[in-house]
């Protein structure tokens, strides 16, 4: 039996993206073979698809590669020493992060180790959108240590990440404020936070004693939010291409800053599916592409217009 990966076969615009047929893969020691239901799009893949980032630097002379560090879908088979899930579980995780990939696949093996179990009040939908995008929001507010009662700043509220981060800063009972478009202005508003409408005017304009920086834009937009800051601040930044700028202009003027890298963590993934489970935490879904129309949705994430997450759906 054969099924479809869609691959980078080189660098490139959204249009490189092909789809190859391979022989069904077959679980080793410790593996698990997920049917994957959902995969999903993060920037990450639209830049090692562009050639850009360590991914890229990775596997350039590893390509054909396929893609893809979220998954959801249940398990068809458990390889040797596979002990954590039996045949029809349904699953999700972090996987392949960061130069293996491969979640762009109907069929993916797995170590064991890298999944999660997805409660039954969630959907396999909002399971698929939570790995990396999560995790980096969770991480990145415990990072910057987020206590009650702190004005936090985020920076791109209503992206994968941002959405996510602000409602895992408004459940530490921050004040939470966030740039987003005018379009974005009523969705985060539901959410809890202060929206600023960054069209309208930058944020060092519309806001001052700021405790807490979460960074996921980078340039010139986080220079100027590091106007906003009050003595003594924190700042978690995360794109990596302008995180020494950011952390060095940051530290310049007295405030504690870092970049940060997410780290897939099946454990803080549990805790996710659970918030997610209990209506703690909503996942957007901005659309749902077929998987043969991949091109398509990475050039909606190379829009940066995205409200929260987009998803392949692997096996229509």
């Amino acid at each position: 039996m054969q099924c479809k990966q869609i691959v980078i076969p080189e660098f490139g615009a959204p249009e490189v993206l092909q789809t190859r047929e391979i022989d069904m893969p077959t679980p080793r020691k410790g593996e698990v073979l997920v049917r994957v239901a959902f995969s999903s799009i993060n920037p990450i893949d639209v830049k090692t698809r562009a050639g850009l980032g360590w991914a890229a630097s990775e596997n350039k002379d590893n390509l054909p590669w396929v893609p893809g560090y979220d998954i959801s879908g249940k398990i068809e088979q458990c390889g040797d020493n596979a002990s954590r899930f039996s045949v029809g579980d349904e699953v999700a995780g972090f996987i392949g992060f960061p130069a293996r990939g491969g979640g762009y696949s109907q069929y993916v093996c797995v170590p064991e180790s890298e999944l999660s179990s997805i409660p039954s009040t969630v959907t396999l939908e909002a399971a698929a959108a939570l790995p990396l995008a999560g995790q980096t929001a969770a991480q990145a507010i415990n990072k910057a240590q987020v206590k009650e009662g702190e004005r936090v700043l985020i920076l791109a509220g209503a992206g994968g990440v941002g959405h996510i981060a602000v409602q895992i800063a408004i459940a530490t009972k921050a004040e939470v404020y966030t740039t987003c478009s005018e379009a974005n202005l009523d969705y985060l508003a539901t959410l809890g936070a202060h929206a600023i409408n960054y069209q309208f005017a930058p944020a060092s304009e519309r806001l001052s004693d700021i405790d807490v920086l979460i960074d996921l834009v980078g340039g010139e937009v986080a220079l100027d939010a590091l106007k906003c800051l009050k003595d003594h601040a924190r700042v978690i930044t995360i794109p990596t291409v302008t995180a020494e700028l950011v952390c060095e202009k940051a530290t310049l003027l007295g405030f504690s800053a870092s970049g940060m890298l997410v780290s897939p963590d099946p454990k803080q993934m549990e805790t996710l599916l659970y918030m997610v489970g209990v209506g703690l935490l909503k996942t957007e879904i901005q659309h749902i592409f077929p998987w043969h129309d991949v091109i398509s949705a990475h050039k909606q994430v190379e829009t940066s217009r995205t409200r929260g997450k987009v998803l392949l759906d692997m096996q229509c």
